[in-house]
């Protein structure tokens, strides 16, 4: 059938008014859309991802809100990786309603500007905050066996402070999705708060801060998982209470207070300021704060060394262990029995030894690069058959199971630091090395 041409120019009319209302109606999703972008843009500011020396570098600067969204946008695959992981190696532990009720219990304490920041990593990565925060749950129930130091003056080479980590995390969470394993999703993130600190943290994509860090004014903390019968989830998570000093603190002082507050769970962590170090053990209702020469370190079985202190993942002050462990000396043959019973402490002990006993070996030319070899060798088990036979039994999971590993010098800016990967733990990968302060000029400029 054909169209006459008045019934063309009537069909026409009629396109023609149908087009010119759609687009009036469109106006307002395009309007939505700009602005949506602009938005973004307005929000990443000038932040953006560098490969420095083989490092994943994140520059975020901002507000709370600002500094989540730039992380979750531009980490936003490895992000939503990492939280799928997270949450699928949660299901061995916990039920998700088991996490969801520790999340939502933990939240209350959280203070508003550090649940601001995790919602703008929600967003920006398109995740829920209550899958992050779930994900956030499963640490806890993980035995970190990390281990850290800093030494200082006479221990060291040049007189200056050198503070050494080893983050020890199970190397076996991976996304169910991709494969992809969490350390796979490492980054270093320079961190510079609207009227804070700038700081740098080692960590896991979608993590504000991975139970450690250091900020420009060379405050410098390292935190240890100390198993306790003395604990509570009713107070501010610890990670948040060291980000909180990082992003707030000049002094060491100042940093411990902050670090002390409203604690909750067990922990130790070796804090310093560029010229000395402390140690701090604490649980919800204990803490002892001392450094080198306090009569609590020469407690035997445990000793002093001098401008060294260190820890892994047991107390020594009496009072904190007795939170902890039935015997206070974790060696020895009873030591050894209570492995039987799944007490970690004897192995934990034999990794203490060992790393001081390699500390007292170099002490007085401890450096960059000699303060992280030592770290290496004990974890390669080059220096103790029974730790290397606790490491083979472990595969993946134990307490020489390095998700990273490096040492900072805060006066001259000197980093190094190594990775986990797929395949390989940190110390057995390559060290990368990166000047902060250089760092921190390029971010200002």
């Amino acid at each position: 059938m054909h169209i006459n041409d008045t019934e063309s120019d009537s069909m026409r009319k009629i396109r023609w008014s149908v087009l010119c209302i759609a687009l009036l109606l469109l106006l307002p999703s395009i309007s939505v859309i700009h602005s949506t972008e602009s938005s973004v843009e307005d929000l990443l500011r000038d932040a953006h991802i560098e490969n420095i020396n083989g490092v994943k570098v994140l520059f975020t600067n901002g507000s709370f809100y600002e500094l989540g969204f730039q992380h979750g946008y531009l980490l936003k695959e490895d992000v939503q990786e990492n939280v799928r992981a997270f949450i699928s190696y949660g299901k061995e532990i916990a039920s998700y309603e088991k996490l969801l009720e520790m999340w939502n219990t933990v939240k209350a304490y959280i203070p508003d500007d550090y649940l601001s920041e995790l919602q703008g990593i929600a967003d920006g990565a398109n995740v829920s905050l209550e899958e992050l925060g779930v994900s956030y749950m499963i640490v806890p129930f993980i035995d970190l066996g990390c281990f850290s130091y800093a030494s200082w003056g006479n221990a060291t080479k040049d007189g200056k402070l050198y503070h050494v980590r080893s983050l020890d995390f199970p190397l076996i969470i991976k996304d169910p999705v991709t494969g992809k394993y969490v350390q796979e999703n490492s980054v270093l993130i320079i961190r510079k708060l609207d009227g804070g600190k700038i700081s740098i943290i080692p960590t896991l994509a979608g993590w504000i801060n991975f139970y450690e860090g250091f900020n420009e004014k060379g405050i410098v903390i390292t935190i240890q998982a100390c198993w306790s019968s003395d604990q509570t989830l009713k107070g501010m998570p610890i990670q948040f209470r060291l980000q909180m000093a990082l992003d707030g603190m000049d002094t060491i002082d100042d940093a411990i207070h902050v670090m002390l507050s409203n604690s909750t769970l067990g922990w130790n962590f070796i804090i310093s300021d560029g010229k000395t170090a402390y140690i701090v053990e604490v649980t919800a209702n204990h803490s002892y704060i001392g450094s080198w020469d306090d009569p609590i370190e020469d407690n035997a079985p445990f000793w002093r060394i001098k401008e060294v202190v260190r820890r892994t993942n047991f107390f020594i002050d009496p009072e904190l262990a007795a939170t902890q462990r039935k015997w206070y000396n974790p060696r020895g043959v009873m030591g050894f029995l209570t492995t039987l019973v799944g007490s970690p402490f004897f192995p934990i002990w034999r990794k203490y030894k060992a790393m001081s006993r390699e500390i007292e070996n170099i002490w007085g030319e401890i450096d960059l690069n000699s303060s992280i070899s030592i770290l290496r060798k004990v974890y390669g088990g080059k220096t103790d058959i029974v730790l290397f036979i606790f490491q083979m039994i472990s595969r993946g999971r134990g307490i020489l199971c390095d998700l990273h590993q490096w040492s900072y010098c805060p006066d001259t800016g000197d980093f190094a630091i190594s990775f986990a990967d797929s395949k390989k733990q940190s110390h057995k990968n390559e060290l990368h090395y990166i000047n902060i302060k250089e760092l921190l000029d390029q971010f200002a400029s």
